[in-house]
């Protein structure tokens, strides 16, 4: 219910304390703003900002933790921005994990409240028992420090409850428009900066003096072995150019998802989503990263014929998914020809990298070294130590633990591996490994089941590019190394998506839909 103006004043008449508590807030506050602008202390003043912006966002993710979910989604993508620029300040960089405890405090109390419903997933045992393993293993008499324990524990853990906000955050197909779009935007501004970034230099979004921690990840160059070019790896708003080549995978599986959802569903949309897919097919281009591009072309050498088989074949669909792949396809060639003619050295330069040492015919070519030598290497390396059998402790070799020893003055272990697999052999032991694949399997079949009720209905677009992911993030990217699965947006995303997967059979279409729309097949 809204207040008029006289019925606030005279509430805030009868309060006079909070009218005297708040005119001296905003009289501390304007001080302290303006003697960053005196001095001219332009960091504080961002730091300013951005407290104010955090506050904002914890007030509104506490009264409506679906607003605070969408907040959040934007501040975990951008984060790092503002990081990068303020000296790899630690509070940012924790900023986000204290704005999604408020939201899960707000779930929490709208649940209490009966407003939304929990959801029991099917892989829960097997998700029970490796987080039960991962508890006990912050106790590890190997470990060094108990704050390395709660790092993994973060790292591994703290956002699976994103899982239930996803479930509950979709009520009806008008949500899925809400969601989406909003997704779309936010990636279609990423993959832009990234893409001028990758034309412009890393002087572009790079401040002048990057702190030393990030500096080498964020000047990251390419060289090709053959003709000598050299190319910049793009970091995009993130310090470092390899949180942006991951994230490019997932956002552009799931512009391709939306866009066969919309196609099925209603024109609106279209073109933010087709332009999301030309984007970030060009940022895939251009960020010289040889494991976005093969995943990217092989998810989409999967991905037509599964639609083809799970979308539906009533009157004329076959013709519309072909639409589909017509639109993708023209969006994916526009892009790179787009490219190509403006900026035709920045595009020839990284085709000379991947064609250099991706061809397996070439002497310099690393295709089967990178995706089979090393990795299998580097996870029989981790048997080579002494406590392969039960592991040094949750934690301690795990992304992030320089930050642990810098601030706490923790000693580190000094050991680790560049296989996802064989970091879970040194951290949690063989058992731990063993967990790890039961969970990882139980979740992509109970996620594969869900895919098959979707079967000939319009949610299967989204259905499938959301199991797809699930499936690249715990098998083949875990394989290649474990901080693919502890980077926060590649977490964040797959929980909070996973949920969303599991709610699609259930939803119910908007109250103005025609019979049309209210006549295909859900199940």
């Amino acid at each position: 219910m809204r207040l008029s103006a006289q019925a606030l004043s005279g509430q805030f008449g009868k309060n006079p304390l909070h009218v005297l508590a708040g005119v001296i807030v905003v009289f501390c506050l304007a001080y302290i703003l303006a003697q960053y602008v005196i001095e001219g202390d332009i960091a504080a003043l961002e730091i300013f900002a951005l407290v104010a912006i955090a506050a904002a966002s914890a007030i509104a993710m506490l009264n409506n933790w679906r607003t605070g979910t969408f907040l959040f989604i934007a501040w975990l993508l951008f984060e790092d921005f503002a990081r990068k620029y303020l000296g790899n300040n630690m509070l940012i960089y924790f900023g986000k994990d204290v704005l999604v405890a408020l939201i899960y405090l707000s779930f929490f109390v709208a649940y209490r409240r009966k407003q939304v419903r929990l959801f029991r997933p099917p892989f829960r045992l097997p998700l029970f028992l490796f987080v039960w393993f991962g508890i006990l293993q912050v106790f590890n008499p190997a470990s060094t420090s108990f704050f390395l324990g709660l790092l993994g524990i973060k790292l591994y853990f703290y956002y699976i409850p994103l899982f239930l906000v996803g479930y509950a955050l979709l009520r009806t197909e008008e949500d899925v428009q809400r969601f989406f779009p909003f997704l779309m935007v936010l990636i279609c501004i990423i993959s832009g900066l990234g893409i001028v970034q990758a034309i412009l230099g890393h002087t572009f979004l790079n401040p002048g003096t990057v702190q030393e921690d990030i500096r080498e990840v964020s000047t990251n160059y390419r060289v090709s072995p053959f003709s000598g070019l050299v190319v910049y790896r793009p970091t995009s708003v993130f310090v470092s150019a390899g949180r942006f080549a991951f994230f490019l995978v997932p956002a552009w599986l799931l512009a391709f998802g939306y866009g066969g959802y919309l196609v099925l569903r209603n024109r609106r949309y279209r073109f933010l989503t087709s332009l999301t897919l030309a984007g970030t097919s060009a940022a895939i281009a251009l960020c010289a990263s040889r494991g976005t591009l093969l995943w990217t072309l092989g998810s989409a050498i999967i991905i037509i014929p599964a639609y083809l088989w799970g979308c539906p074949w009533q009157k004329g669909q076959m013709v519309r998914i072909l639409r589909t792949f017509a639109r993708a396809a023209l969006s994916v060639v526009a892009a790179i020809l787009l490219t190509s003619l403006l900026y035709p050295e920045a595009l020839k330069g990284r085709l000379a990298f991947y064609w250099e040492t991706l061809d397996p015919t070439s002497v310099n070519s690393e295709l089967i070294q990178r995706s089979q030598t090393y990795p299998l290497q580097n996870f029989m390396y981790a048997f080579e130590y002494p406590r392969w059998p039960y592991g040094y402790g949750i934690g301690t070799a795990s992304l992030g633990i320089q930050y642990v020893s810098r601030i706490l003055h923790v000693p580190l272990m000094g050991i680790g591996v560049e296989s996802g697999f064989g970091t879970l052999v040194l951290e949690l032991g063989i058992v731990g490994l063993f967990l790890y694949l039961t969970f990882a399997v139980s979740i992509v079949m109970s996620a594969w089941t869900t895919v098959r009720k979707l079967k000939g209905t319009p949610w299967f677009p989204i259905g499938f590019v959301i199991f797809w992911y699930a499936f690249l993030l715990l098998f083949p990217y875990v394989w290649g190394g474990w901080a693919t699965f502890e980077d926060f947006i590649l977490n964040s995303l797959f929980w909070l998506c996973l949920g969303i997967l599991f709610r699609l059979p259930t939803l119910q279409p908007p109250p103005y839909a025609t019979e049309q729309f209210r006549a295909v097949k859900v199940v």
